[in-house]
């Protein structure tokens, strides 16, 4: 693979697709060609990859249920919300997590399927295949800590934040 790093998760997967991004899309001052090329690969990838996670112990498994989420809808959402100024864009294990400055983008969130946590004051997407398996609720710190966090900050000098 030219672009991507070896991924052995879909998070992992989707971590690198995001920084890729952050560095090569055309908006961004990339080149339109290397990103058709990411995303070429990105799809392939995640034909092999869409099922096999990591959990918090670090153990990679193959999900039980199958994804019903495709490589495009991940590349669609992340294009469409790469430019939003104000906003911090986390990706905590399979969701995406946005935070910052996120009213004035609040239809186009609801458009891409995103949902309001009240109690985390984020919006929240994760593709439509998931449900809840119990009724605990968990902070964003703990989130964080179970399934990893990486965030980009939407600062165009600092476009890139690890956490």
């Amino acid at each position: 693979m030219k672009w991507f790093n070896n991924p052995t998760t879909a998070e992992e997967l989707k971590k690198q697709y995001r920084k890729l991004a952050m560095q090569h899309h055309p908006d961004l001052g990339g080149n339109e060609d290397d990103m058709k090329e990411i995303n070429a690969e990105y799809e392939k990838l995640f034909a092999v990859l869409k099922d096999t996670h990591r959990s918090a112990k670090g153990e990679t498994y193959t999900a039980t249920t199958k994804t019903t989420e495709t490589p495009q809808e991940f590349i669609n959402i992340i294009n469409r919300i790469i430019n939003l100024a104000g906003i911090t864009i986390e990706i905590c294990g399979s969701w995406l997590w946005i935070t910052g400055d996120t009213r004035q983008y609040k239809e186009i969130f609801k458009e891409l399927k995103f949902h309001w946590s009240k109690n985390k004051s984020a919006w929240y997407w994760h593709n439509d295949g998931y449900q809840k398996k119990n009724s605990k609720n968990y902070t964003m710190n703990q989130i964080r800590d179970l399934w990893g966090s990486q965030r980009i900050a939407q600062d165009r000098e600092n476009a890139l934040a690890t956490a």
